[in-house]
């Protein structure tokens, strides 16, 4: 799909998601001279406001959540918003806010809205003409609770746009360093013939939070770690560790290799797996209540995951993904570790080799890092001393250009483009589903419940346990 949009429809454009992420992300697009010259934007939600009083409410977000200096030209900005109110369980709204788009325009509409909504929305839409043509539609998640939820989801939205005007966004692949591992792995000679069973002994995912509930109470506590964190975020960056080199940079091209990933993951055996659910403890040196307090009352719901993934295919025989995710953890971060095998032999027989790493930093702060072994400096000692040294790349603006963008600009941009290649086909939403299922079935089977940890650890023992059992450390 080559078209630009002309109008982009922003559904829940007065919720949280809206205010902190997507008109700060547009309005830097704007600054930067990214969007159409012609694009105008509509939210739409259930509050009644004018266009004008929707403006004043993007005024305060911007100036709320984006830095001043990537601010520019935000009259410009605000001048090209419109506002229609719009209950999207009732039909009537609808064809006001076709009226508002006009005829003959290339639409993009943006989902932020509760899952349950989605169906009655894209029904509404679809009755107004807003789904003809090449109108496309981006699906914020959570796509379903389960294999069976999700797929009643995107027969919805399938009854009224084809797959390819559907986008389902993951804001990871938005994160300049997560493009970035795709460069790494097929824009350099250096890594790819290393990548395999043969030198890598395993992977370390770690998606790490500091926080706790905050506003997503009633959300999270039917969801846990494994549904909100695991089943997107983290097997979409194992999908990107693992694929093969695609034939080309498009859409279909590194989908399909994703695809494969995920549907060769083996199912997991119950010693590979660790639940947890956080108490009381210290957190950014202050003292925080534990998960049940916070709740209100006892919940079996998972806080923290720890898993061990094997890819049943040529490339990763044998070797394991170590994965973990959990909120009120000692620190946030979000990181890749690729841990190379030791050499075969060492000729230096006082040394204490130590194997390759390669670390992929996602947030805080985006970078990569690659220790080797080198020589100690001086003459005073005898033989050849070696040490670990990192040859870190993280300098200014490695990664994150002239000013650290949004991950939302990314994927808003290519919205509006049209380009799916960032975006999440229906058959890899399906596959990470099927897995997560099954993973759930088994914790079910076997009454598996949630350890407890302290606030400001790093997780239950138990999930130390998982890796050293394999005499393996995690980064930490």
């Amino acid at each position: 799909m080559s078209t630009k949009a002309q109008t982009l429809i922003l559904f829940g454009a007065t919720g949280d998601l809206s205010r902190r992420m997507l008109l700060p992300s547009l309005c830097a697009l704007d600054a930067d001279e990214l969007l159409p010259a012609d694009l105008e934007i509509i939210g739409t939600a259930r509050s009644e406001m004018s266009s004008s009083e929707f403006r004043n409410f993007a005024r305060e977000a911007l100036e709320t959540f984006l830095p001043a200096h990537r601010r520019g030209g935000m009259a410009d900005f605000l001048n090209r918003l419109h506002y229609s109110q719009l209950d999207v369980t009732t039909p009537e709204g609808y064809a006001e806010l076709a009226a508002k788009v006009g005829e003959d325009r290339e639409v993009a509409i943006f989902l932020s809205t509760a899952p349950s909504l989605f169906k009655p929305t894209i029904e509404g839409l679809a009755a107004n003409g807003l789904a003809d043509g090449n109108a496309r539609i981006c699906l914020e998640k959570p796509l379903g609770t389960d294999l069976e939820s999700s797929c009643a989801i995107n027969d919805a939205v399938a009854g009224a746009f084809p797959e390819c005007r559907i986008f389902r966004i993951d804001h990871y692949l938005g994160k300049e360093t997560v493009q970035n591992l795709i460069a790494l792995r097929f824009g350099n000679i250096l890594f790819e013939p290393l990548w395999n069973a043969q030198h890598i002994d395993h992977v370390q995912i770690t998606v790490a939070e500091t926080v706790g509930l905050e506003s997503r109470v009633d959300f999270y506590d039917g969801a846990g770690a494994l549904r909100d964190m695991v089943q997107n975020h983290m097997l979409q960056l194992l999908a990107l560790v693992a694929m093969e080199p695609p034939g080309s940079f498009d859409a279909s091209s590194v989908r399909d290799e994703k695809v494969k990933v995920l549907r060769a993951l083996r199912p997991l055996t119950d010693a590979e797996s660790v639940t947890g659910q956080y108490r009381g403890g210290a957190s950014g040196g202050q003292i925080v209540p534990g998960y049940d307090e916070e709740l209100g009352r006892e919940s079996n719901t998972e806080t923290f995951v720890a898993l061990k993934a094997h890819i049943d295919n040529w490339r990763w025989h044998g070797v394991p993904f170590y994965m973990r995710t959990g909120k009120r953890l000692a620190e946030r971060v979000t990181e890749i570790i690729v841990h190379f095998r030791c050499v075969p032999h060492s000729i230096f027989p006082d040394a204490r080799l130590k194997p390759n790493k390669l670390v992929i930093g996602i947030q805080p702060e985006e970078n990569i890092t690659l220790s080797l072994m080198a020589k100690v400096p001086g003459i005073e000692h005898e033989g050849m001393t070696l040490r670990e040294v990192p040859l870190n790349i993280a300098m200014p603006d490695a990664f994150t250009g002239k000013h650290k963008r949004i991950a939302y600009e990314r994927l808003l941009l290519d919205l509006i483009n049209g380009d799916q290649t960032l975006f999440v086909r229906r058959d890899e939403v399906e596959a990470q589903w099927a897995w997560i299922d099954a993973i759930r079935a088994g914790w079910e089977a076997e009454g598996k419940e949630p350890k407890t940890y302290a606030a400001g650890s790093w997780g239950p023992s138990a999930s130390i346990a998982l890796a050293e059992r394999d005499g393996v450390s995690w980064h930490e």
